[in-house]
């Protein structure tokens, strides 16, 4: 992930609505939510609540999709990932021993999620 990426991310992170956006997001999965329940859940306004998704799209931490008149969004998986991977990349000064699970974001992880790496024995 470049930098400018990464400071992108991050300032969309630094509010407090859209950090909230956000972690609903991630706690909702893959399927997502409709915009309109968003706003209902966050108590957002609706025009307040898609300049905020915008923002968190922008940044690649969310992704939308239309299905039919609603627009639902998701948390991006793996553009969390590279963030956070991002971070933790020369952690522990590349000891992952020290590291632990850190070692396991962002784009230099092996293939596979979480779950399905510890299955596999690598952690």
């Amino acid at each position: 992930m470049e930098q400018s990426k990464a400071v992108r991310a991050f300032a969309a992170l630094g509010q407090e609505t859209r950090l909230k956006i956000f972690r609903t997001l991630l706690q909702e999965g893959p399927d997502g939510l409709p915009a309109g329940r968003i706003a209902q859940m966050l108590e957002v306004v609706p025009s307040t609540l898609s300049s905020h998704l915008t923002l968190l799209e922008g940044a690649g931490l969310i992704h939308s999709r239309r299905d039919v008149r609603q627009i639902f969004y998701a948390a991006d998986i793996e553009g969390t990932r590279n963030l956070l991977g991002y971070l933790t990349r020369d952690c522990c000064r590349g000891r992952p021993e020290i590291c632990g699970d850190i070692g396991l974001l962002g784009d230099l992880a092996p293939e596979g999620t979480f779950q399905e790496t510890r299955e596999k024995g690598v952690i």
